[in-house]
Protein backbone atom coordinates (compact mmCIF):
# COMPACT_ATOMS: atom_id res chain seq x y z
CA UNK A 1 0.00 0.00 0.00
CA UNK A 2 1.59 3.76 -0.88
CA UNK A 3 0.45 5.04 2.39
CA UNK A 4 2.86 2.26 4.06
CA UNK A 5 5.56 3.38 2.27
CA UNK A 6 8.34 5.64 3.51
CA UNK A 7 11.76 7.06 2.05
CA UNK A 8 14.47 9.02 4.24
CA UNK A 9 17.81 10.28 3.67
CA UNK A 10 19.62 9.77 6.95
CA UNK A 11 23.20 11.14 8.17
CA UNK A 12 25.28 9.26 10.55
CA UNK A 13 28.17 10.53 12.96
CA UNK A 14 30.41 9.46 15.06
CA UNK A 15 32.93 6.59 14.90
CA UNK A 16 31.14 4.64 11.85
CA UNK A 17 33.96 4.48 9.42
CA UNK A 18 36.39 1.55 9.68
CA UNK A 19 34.07 -0.08 11.39
CA UNK A 20 32.31 -2.24 8.54
CA UNK A 21 29.16 -0.04 8.80
CA UNK A 22 28.10 0.45 4.94
CA UNK A 23 28.52 -3.84 4.84
CA UNK A 24 26.12 -3.98 8.11
CA UNK A 25 24.11 -1.47 6.56
CA UNK A 26 23.61 -3.17 3.20
CA UNK A 27 22.73 -6.43 5.11
CA UNK A 28 20.23 -4.92 7.78
CA UNK A 29 18.92 -3.83 5.15
CA UNK A 30 18.33 -6.83 3.48
CA UNK A 31 16.70 -8.47 6.41
CA UNK A 32 14.59 -5.43 6.25
CA UNK A 33 13.25 -5.42 2.39
CA UNK A 34 14.59 -2.22 2.04
CA UNK A 35 15.75 -0.21 -1.45
CA UNK A 36 18.16 2.20 -1.08
CA UNK A 37 22.28 2.73 -1.12
CA UNK A 38 24.77 3.61 1.54
CA UNK A 39 27.93 5.81 0.91
CA UNK A 40 31.08 6.79 3.26
CA UNK A 41 31.39 10.82 3.37
CA UNK A 42 35.05 12.21 3.28
CA UNK A 43 33.49 14.70 6.10
CA UNK A 44 33.86 10.97 8.44
CA UNK A 45 29.89 10.18 8.15
CA UNK A 46 27.74 7.72 6.30
CA UNK A 47 24.91 8.76 4.40
CA UNK A 48 22.25 6.39 3.62
CA UNK A 49 18.73 6.12 1.95
CA UNK A 50 16.56 3.92 3.00
CA UNK A 51 13.26 3.18 1.67
CA UNK A 52 10.29 0.55 2.15
CA UNK A 53 7.37 0.00 4.59
CA UNK A 54 6.87 2.27 7.24
CA UNK A 55 7.32 0.20 9.84
CA UNK A 56 10.87 -1.72 8.55
CA UNK A 57 12.59 1.84 7.38
CA UNK A 58 11.62 2.52 11.28
CA UNK A 59 13.43 -0.48 13.08
CA UNK A 60 16.31 0.67 9.89
CA UNK A 61 16.37 4.02 11.77
CA UNK A 62 16.45 2.17 15.14
CA UNK A 63 19.52 0.02 13.93
CA UNK A 64 21.31 2.51 12.77
CA UNK A 65 21.37 4.18 16.38
CA UNK A 66 23.29 1.69 17.23
CA UNK A 67 25.19 0.18 13.93
CA UNK A 68 27.78 -2.52 14.25
CA UNK A 69 29.66 -4.06 17.15
CA UNK A 70 32.83 -1.16 16.88
CA UNK A 71 30.43 1.92 15.80
CA UNK A 72 30.18 4.52 18.66
CA UNK A 73 27.17 6.34 16.83
CA UNK A 74 26.54 9.94 17.68
CA UNK A 75 23.91 11.12 15.79
CA UNK A 76 21.36 10.14 12.94
CA UNK A 77 19.89 12.84 11.48
CA UNK A 78 16.70 12.33 8.80
CA UNK A 79 15.16 13.74 6.10
CA UNK A 80 11.80 12.55 4.60
CA UNK A 81 9.69 13.10 1.45
CA UNK A 82 12.27 11.59 -1.11
CA UNK A 83 11.69 9.65 -4.08
CA UNK A 84 11.94 5.98 -3.56
CA UNK A 85 14.89 4.21 -5.46
CA UNK A 86 14.98 0.54 -6.96
CA UNK A 87 17.61 -1.89 -5.15
CA UNK A 88 19.95 -1.69 -2.03
CA UNK A 89 23.55 -0.28 -3.38
CA UNK A 90 26.69 0.93 -1.52
CA UNK A 91 27.81 3.80 -3.52
CA UNK A 92 31.55 5.52 -3.85
CA UNK A 93 32.55 7.93 -0.85
CA UNK A 94 31.62 11.50 -1.55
Amino acid sequence: MAGDLRTVRVRIEGRVQGVGFRYWTERAAGDLQLSGWVRNRRDGAVEALFSGGRNNVDAMLDRCRSGPPSAMVGSVRILEGLPPPRGFEVLPTQ
